[in-house]
């Protein structure tokens, strides 16, 4: 009996002091630290900053649905029904020279199911005053109803440009790739051009001075364009020149426009306006080199905007041409339109 307990002491000394072999113990992973999309309120509403970097990002757009009626607008149709979707990415971020900006802007365009095409509308980067890259130029701009007709035919292009502001003032410079401007009857369209532009606002007073000229087709255009608040609405007037058609304006030798935005309600805008064309052109990218144009012409046109809710309104438009030399016509759209 006492071996035996000595036995069985012996071997459970024995155990205790062998090493145990066992597999490795497991040891759970600490789950990665969530990064939480931050605000980013250095650049104004709506950005964020991409997880990870210091890059502050903006996401914006619209979708649009709008009927256009006019002889044979939808082909051998007097309507036809068109939808678009456009999407903007905005990013920012500081450096030493100031904000650097990259913006790229895609639209699709729906006039059915099988006709459909996807355009880069925009892609540019911005930094110091500098831009560079496809985007829209001052002649661009207009007056805020629909019947004013003092743009270019053609106002997206690759460009490099310069602007300085300050305030309510800017002014600037821009070299502009014409390729898909207006040419010569015979030639091709591959040419630039050079566009100045200043503009501002004093009170209640906006303007805008904006000359071009196509080295091709050795022709230029000036501009000028202003509003002012005046009782309920707000008085816009604009004259344009062009020494002979080119890629900044071919739509006549000289034209005047004038309209009178109504602010009838918070909602609703109601915008009559006209323009009178001097040796009226009619805008076509091709022009012969005799061509002496379609006599003077003028329009006249109405403009109804009505915001439904915040983001989403509804735009009807008519437009009335008539020209000397040429047929008259009649056309418009109706468009709703939600923002993002």
């Amino acid at each position: 009996m006492n071996i035996r307990m000595v036995l069985l002491a012996s071997a459970a000394a024995f155990a205790a002091s062998t090493p145990v072999l066992a597999a490795d113990a497991i040891v759970a992973a600490e789950p990665e630290p969530v990064e939480y999309v931050r605000v980013c309120d250095a650049y104004g509403t709506g950005y964020f900053y991409i997880p990870g970097t210091e890059t502050c990002l903006k996401i914006e757009g619209y979708i649009r649905f709008q009927v256009n009626v006019g002889e044979d607008v939808g082909g051998d149709s007097d309507w036809d029904a068109v939808t678009r979707g456009q999407v903007q990415f905005t990013a920012k971020s500081d450096t030493e020279y100031g904000p650097l900006t990259g913006v790229i802007v895609m639209q699709f365009n729906a006039d059915n199911a099988t006709d459909q095409e996807a355009i880069l509308d925009s892609a540019y980067l911005d930094v110091a005053g500098f831009r560079a890259g496809l985007f829209y130029s001052w002649w661009d701009d207009g007056l805020s109803g629909e019947t004013d007709d003092i743009g270019s035919v053609v106002t997206l292009h690759n460009s490099l440009r310069y602007q300085y502001e300050s305030g309510d003032f800017y002014a600037g410079i821009s070299v502009d790739e014409l390729e898909d401007g207006v040419y010569k009857a015979g030639e091709g369209p591959n040419n630039f051009g050079v566009a100045v532009g200043l503009g501002g606002k004093a009170g209640a007073f906006s303007y805008q001075i904006t000359a071009g000229y196509d080295a091709d087709n050795e022709d230029g255009a000036v501009r000028a364009m202003g509003t002012v608040d005046i009782g309920p609405g707000t008085l816009g007037l604009a004259g344009v020149y062009s020494s002979g058609p080119n890629s900044y304006y071919s739509t006549a030798e000289w034209a005047v426009a004038a309209e009178y935005a109504i602010k009838a309600t918070d909602k609703l805008k109601i915008t009559p306006a006209v323009q009178y064309y001097g040796n009226y052109f009619g805008g076509s990218k091709a022009v012969p080199d005799d061509y002496d144009g379609l006599g003077d012409a003028w329009k006249v046109g109405l403009t109804v905007d009505y915001q439904i809710v915040d983001n989403f309104y509804a735009k009807a438009s008519v437009q009335y041409l008539d020209p000397d030399d040429g047929d008259d016509s009649t056309t418009g759209y109706f468009r709703l339109q939600r923002s993002f």
